[in-house]
């Protein structure tokens, strides 16, 4: 029954698709991140759904008769020369039939995301996007809370199989990525209920983070929550509500996710850490010996690992954005990275001070902040966690170029100040004569 429901939903969204493209951009989004393909158990499980989304969307697109213009902007150009390099790279790579595969489904990631800029230019589907992710990812969030409080935190919340985020590590970063945005969804909505309904999401999607196990989550968790405190106008109810939370879960968490968390402290007497370290130093070696094109895609192989790790025989992936991308495309590659990171903050931040004296753009302005919110909370979670070419980065790097756009339309909209007219000298000669 869920593989004919998938199915029936997939396949009759296909004429909306065609008659308004956008539509293909929010099913695009829900097959990324709900997956709802992974919870059916026959035919729809392998079925390339997101592949006939996506080809119906592009020729929705290149059918429709309405502009479009691609955004231009130094996010966007330091980005195309990201996705360059990556297939500079794959050109390179020392493992090519490992690496292709990869290159394909980063690029069909990219391809989409650019789609989307081209297609979502009005505020209105801006907003549904954002309701689309913050659903089927917050589906993850609000169920796995229930399981957290339901098994006493015994046991990992996992995400869907064979997907982006399917280890307990990946689910619990991908959570903390959508905790601002159901906090901007809460602040635009009006409805008292929907409301309500988001901020008992967020409650039980910080639980189900906390009962991901996961270590570099914690750290994530913890860099979101001190931004979002810190740009707060209210600190003090938020700084207690914050730490009363923070009580309550280590007070119900069991012992076992204590001593977990507790080798954060003690990170050389756990192999897992130390594992990790070891993945980096291979990333650093591997970059040191090929530091323009790297390893390529799929880098982190057994083998290499005796050429460019100190420890050959204790082999793990990246576990970190940064040594992902640095191991995978070399220095130029890390440095590209990094700038689009950079100059996509600078974009929010640009939002922010510039709709700051204008209340009919708030939204802009609670839209960038709570992004920023969500890249602090990926820069720092991501340092322990390998999801460098994740779909969900590459979505909150489009909002923020698209935001920027509208911000921009509605600036040149606003009608310019007649200048008021001199008074008329000669008309007051006039009076003065007479009255003389």
């Amino acid at each position: 029954m869920r593989d004919l429901v998938v199915t029936l939903i997939v396949f009759g969204s296909v004429p909306f698709i065609l008659k308004r493209p956008y539509v293909g951009v929010l099913m695009w989004a829900w097959l990324a991140y709900m997956n709802p393909h992974r919870f059916t158990w026959g035919f729809a499980y392998s079925l390339h759904f997101s592949l006939i989304v996506g080809v119906t969307t592009v020729i929705g697109f290149l059918l429709s008769k309405e502009p479009k213009r691609f955004p231009w902007t130094l996010v966007t150009g330091i980005w195309l020369l990201f996705i360059l390099w990556m297939n500079i790279t794959t050109l390179f790579a020392l493992v090519p039939d490992q690496a292709w595969p990869e290159w394909e489904r980063a690029m069909k990631i990219q391809f989409m995301t650019f789609v989307t800029m081209l297609l979502i230019q009005h505020r209105n589907r801006l907003h549904a996007l954002i309701w689309m992710i913050v659903i089927s990812l917050g589906f993850f969030g609000v169920k796995g809370g229930i399981f957290v409080l339901l098994t006493g935190g015994q046991y990992m919340v996992l995400g869907p199989p064979d997907s982006f985020f399917e280890g307990n590590t990946g689910m619990g970063l991908v959570l903390i990525m959508i905790m601002p945005l159901m906090r901007y969804l809460q602040l635009q909505t009006e409805n008292v209920w929907v409301r309500r309904g988001l901020g008992i999401s967020m409650i039980l999607t910080t639980i189900a983070i906390v009962g991901s196990y996961s270590r570099g989550s914690l750290l994530g968790g913890a860099a979101m929550s001190l931004f979002l405190w810190l740009k707060s106008p209210r600190k003090l109810i938020s700084g207690v509500i914050i730490i009363l939370v923070s009580v309550l879960l280590l007070a119900y968490m069991p012992t076992r996710w204590g001593e977990k968390m507790e080798t954060i402290r003690t990170y050389k007497e756990d192999d897992s850490s130390m594992g990790r370290i070891n993945a980096w130093w291979f990333a650093y070696n591997l970059a040191r010996n090929r530091p323009f094109t790297g390893g390529g895609f799929n880098t982190f192989e057994p083998n290499l690992f005796w050429d460019y790790a100190p420890n050959p025989d204790d082999f793990h992936d990246a576990h970190s954005i940064y040594f992902e991308v640095l191991g995978e495309h070399g220095f130029p590659g890390l440095g590209l990275f990094l700038a689009l990171g950079i100059l996509a903050w600078r974009t929010g931040t640009w939002i922010i001070r510039t709709v700051k004296s204008k209340p009919e753009l708030a939204w802009a302005s609670n839209l960038a902040a709570m992004i920023q919110a969500s890249l602090v909370g990926y820069a720092a979670g991501g340092a322990f966690l390998g999801l460098a070419y994740f779909d969900l980065y590459y979505h909150l790097l489009a909002m923020l170029v698209l935001t920027r756009l509208l911000v921009e339309r509605a600036l040149e909209e606003e009608p310019v100040a007649q200048p008021q007219p001199e008074p008329s000298t000669k008309g007051q000669a006039a009076v003065m004569g007479s009255v003389n």
